[in-house]
């Protein structure tokens, strides 16, 4: 269940800070998350990711709420190339950058059972280290030798 979105002007890089946080993230929470988001990434993003699972949901018979996200890729793409008129006739370059997007969704078995009624015990919460926190001193100079370097 796979949906690419190919040459978006944008670049990779700004596509790849908001796909760093839906990564492996339900397809519901993922697409609730890019709504709000103000980024300029979010938009082609949360379309690919809708399209992914409408893929799923109607290709594959899918269940939209076991739906999560397995991978996104974002690469980059062909780079158009223009120039900026500079003083003393020369040109500055412009490089307007492309990115492509593939979202790869895929049905957990997970979400399945905590749907159906079967919880999981929790962990118990991570008891803190018990290291030592001793303050260091420093050593104070007997009062004789002061009085030495001060004569």
């Amino acid at each position: 269940m796979i949906a690419h979105l190919r040459k978006i002007r944008i670049s990779s890089k700004k596509v790849n800070l908001i796909a760093g946080m839906v990564r492996r993230k339900p397809v519901q929470e993922a697409l609730d998350l890019l709504k709000y988001t103000t980024k300029v990434g979010a938009r082609p993003l949360y379309k690919t990711i809708q399209s992914a699972a409408s893929n799923a949901k109607n290709n594959f018979k899918q269940d939209f709420e076991t739906l999560v996200i397995k991978e996104i890729i974002v690469t980059e793409g062909m780079t158009y190339k223009r120039s900026m008129p500079a003083s003393r006739g020369r040109a500055h370059p412009i490089k307007k950058r492309t990115c492509h997007i593939t979202v790869k969704v895929e049905a957990s078995s997970h979400q399945s059972r905590s749907a159906s009624g079967v919880t999981s015990t929790p962990l118990p919460p991570h008891s803190p280290s018990t290291k030592s926190t001793k303050s260091k001193t420093k050593k104070e100079t007997k009062p004789s030798e002061s009085s030495k370097t001060s004569n």
